[in-house]
Order: C-alpha cells, then sequence, then structure tokens
C-alpha cells in the first residue's frame, strides 16, 4: 500500500499552456495570401517582376504562419482549423516555392492547359468542401470563407485542366472574396477575445454557443476544446 507521499507523487499533474486563438493568426495569414494570389490570377497586376514579389509573402505569411496556426489548433484541440490551416498553409508554401522557380527560371509556367496545377486545386477544393460543412458548427464567418475557398479550387481545377482562361481569372476574383470573408473572421474573433465579448457579428452556431466562450482558461489544452467560434 503506498503511502501518503508515495500516493501524492502517483497523483496525475496537470500543467495548463494558455493560448490565443489559433485562426486568429491562421485566417489573417489567409487572408493575406488568398488576397495576393488571387488578384495576380485576376489580372490586376501581371508585370514581368510579379512572380518575384508574390512568393516570399504568400510562403512566409500565407504558408509558415497559417501551418504554425494549424498546429496551435491542433494543440486547442479544434479539427477544423487544425485541417483548414494545415491544408491551406501547405498549399501556399509549394505555391510560393513554385513562383519562386517560375521567377528565377528554373521552371517555366505553362500556358493553356495546365493538368499538374489542377490536381493540385482538386485535392484543395475536396477538403475545403468537407471543411465548409464541419465550419457549419461554428459559424456563418468561417463557412462563408470555406464557400469561396472551396468555390475558387473547384473553378481553378477546371480552368486548368481546360485551359479556360476567364475560369482563372474568375477563381482569382473567388480567392479574393475568401480573403476578405477571412480577414473580417480573424478580426471579429481578435476584437471578441481582446473585450471578452462579441464585437463584430460571427453568426455563431448554437453548438459554438453551448460552448464556453473565450475567458480564463479558454483555448488551454487540459481546460477546453477548441477556440473562438
Amino acid at each position: 500500500m503506498l503511502g501518503q507521499d508515495q500516493e501524492s507523487d502517483a497523483r496525475a499533474r496537470i500543467y495548463l499552456q494558455p493560448i490565443a486563438a489559433p485562426s486568429i493568426l491562421g485566417l489573417y495569414g489567409l487572408a493575406g495570401a488568398t488576397f495576393l494570389a488571387g488578384a495576380y490570377a485576376a489580372h490586376w497586376f501581371g508585370e514581368p517582376s510579379a512572380a518575384l514579389y508574390l512568393f516570399p509573402f504568400v510562403t512566409i505569411f500565407g504558408g509558415l504562419a497559417q501551418f504554425l496556426a494549424s498546429m496551435w489548433a491542433f494543440k486547442a484541440r479544434d479539427g477544423v482549423a487544425t485541417a483548414i490551416h494545415g491544408t491551406w498553409g501547405s498549399f501556399w508554401i509549394a505555391f510560393g516555392v513554385l513562383n519562386f522557380l517560375f521567377a528565377t527560371g528554373r521552371a517555366t509556367q505553362p500556358t493553356g492547359t495546365w493538368p499538374s496545377m489542377g490536381f493540385w486545386f482538386i485535392v484543395v477544393a475536396a477538403i475545403s468542401w468537407v471543411g465548409m460543412i464541419a465550419a457549419t458548427a461554428q459559424n456563418r464567418g468561417l463557412v462563408t470563407v470555406m464557400t469561396f475557398l472551396a468555390s475558387a479550387s473547384t473553378t481553378g481545377a477546371i480552368g486548368a485542366f481546360l485551359g479556360i482562361d476567364w475560369l482563372m481569372i474568375l477563381t482569382g476574383w473567388l480567392f479574393v472574396v475568401a480573403a476578405i470573408a477571412a480577414w473580417y473572421t480573424a478580426s471579429a474573433l481578435m476584437l471578441e477575445e481582446a473585450f471578452g465579448h462579441e464585437m463584430w457579428g460571427l453568426g455563431k452556431s448554437r453548438h459554438a454557443k453551448e460552448l464556453s466562450p473565450i475567458s480564463s482558461g479558454a483555448g488551454e489544452p487540459g481546460v477546453i476544446r477548441g477556440q473562438a467560434s
């Protein structure tokens, strides 16, 4: 039989690690990269050196920052945010590397049909459509983001496979709208965490309202599941 000191040492110990809602950073990173890439695809700017200026921002802000947010979301036990930010963070890192190769002349960007890129878009479209469904359990802001991301990925896949330029331009516009929605949602989450109550409407689902709000202990692994939603 364990003595009192031994019994005390055998008890489980919980160490709390407070973290802010990871989707604040993740959605801002998504907004920045998606806006820039969307504007480029929509032909808002197209100088010869555009790809050279595109890849650093997309890779670091949209890729690395968002991928890190996905790991913090994993720690906060938010499966939806982990999947969304992990998927799109990885996509933007790969997209940035690809544009680096184009900008440095190590690879030539195809004209017309581009099936390889079409397959890229198929992958992120499949995940994004499911992410949109999962987001209905959180809030309408995230649903809007995922709807436009999934739509942009779908039109991008079709446009790349068939070599239809206007579909790629439409993809760019859809990315821009997704970026605006992501900026709004990230801002609403940040304001809510800063002030302790909802400042900008997010259209929270009933499921999200039943969860504990962001306050003391929220977002701490071992305390509650998830983040602001």
